[in-house]
Order: C-alpha cells, then sequence, then structure tokens
C-alpha cells in the first residue's frame, strides 16, 4: 500500500488545511450560485418559481377576531415592489368568510411615500401630514391583488397585480 505523503514543516501543516477548507467553501458558493442562477433561468424579475403568487396568513376565523379587536392588520412590505408596498388587510361584516378588502399603506389621494401609521387597536390611521383617515380611505392595490378564502377556510392574499395596470 502506497504511503500518503505528510507535511513536515508547522507552516505547511498550518496552511494547508486553511487553504484547502478555503477552496472547498468556494466550489460550494460557485455551486449554489450556478443552481439558483438555473432556477431562475437568469430572470430579472422574481417568478413563481422563486416567488409564489400567494400569501397565506392562516384561518379565516382567527385573522377576523385580529381585525375585530385591534383593527386592521399591515403587512410591511409584503409586495416588495416599486417601494415600500405595504399592504393592509381589513374584514367587515360577521361571516368571517366574506368581507375581506386588502388597501396600501397609503392615503389613495396622496403618493405611496406617504406612509400612514395606524391608531392602536381602531380602524383609523394617521398619514404623513398628521391627517386622520379611516381605512377605507387608504389606496387601493393594482388589480389582481385581492383576498381569496378557501372552502376550507384558509384566508391567501394574492400578490401579483394584473399585468399592465399599475398602482
Amino acid at each position: 500500500m502506497p504511503r500518503r505523503p505528510e507535511l513536515k514543516s508547522n507552516f505547511a501543516r498550518a496552511v494547508v488545511p486553511v487553504a484547502a477548507g478555503i477552496a472547498f467553501f468556494a466550489v460550494l458558493a460557485l455551486a449554489l450560485w450556478g443552481v439558483a442562477a438555473l432556477i431562475s433561468r437568469n430572470s430579472d424579475q422574481a417568478n413563481d418559481v422563486l416567488a409564489g403568487r400567494t400569501f397565506q396568513p392562516g384561518s379565516v376565523k382567527t385573522y377576523a377576531a385580529i381585525v375585530e379587536r385591534d383593527g386592521p392588520i399591515i403587512f410591511p412590505d409584503l409586495l416588495g415592489t416599486d417601494g415600500d408596498k405595504t399592504v393592509v388587510l381589513d374584514h367587515t361584516g360577521d361571516d368571517p368568510m366574506r368581507g375581506w378588502s386588502i388597501y396600501l399603506a397609503h392615503p389613495a389621494d396622496r403618493p405611496i411615500s406617504c406612509k400612514v401609521v395606524q391608531v392602536r387597536g381602531t380602524r383609523t390611521f394617521t398619514d404623513c401630514e398628521g391627517r386622520s383617515i379611516d381605512v377605507t380611505q387608504l389606496a387601493l392595490p393594482p388589480l389582481g391583488i385581492a383576498p381569496a378564502v378557501s372552502v376550507d377556510g384558509i384566508l391567501s392574499l394574492d400578490l401579483v397585480a394584473d399585468t399592465g395596470v399599475s398602482s
């Protein structure tokens, strides 16, 4: 059986394992980058492979109770395109299967840069100019972005706007 080479100097015994470890992690990083590039097909925009079309917060009963107790729910930067598109989820009525609405977290009559802050435990918001506005005065999202309720009572938010429509 052939004899394995031995590192004789202290310098070689210290540097060779570290260099081998660095080389291993560099090859691993390149392989992972290659897989990610292959999966994304080098697209500049996220697609259904990388990011889903929907966000499923959970049970309509749970979220209806939260909205009734604390007011509309704010999901920060849920859309994540064209700036900070924070989504506000609202529910009205007694039936948790119906009455869901989505708004953007800025007033309908102001630009997206005019963010709102919720008055704790209410349906009221304060905008960038200090105005007090109701949730229904918030901007509507682009067409196609809407809540949906499944037959088994799971709330999901469709996050992809119809093509050719902008906010």
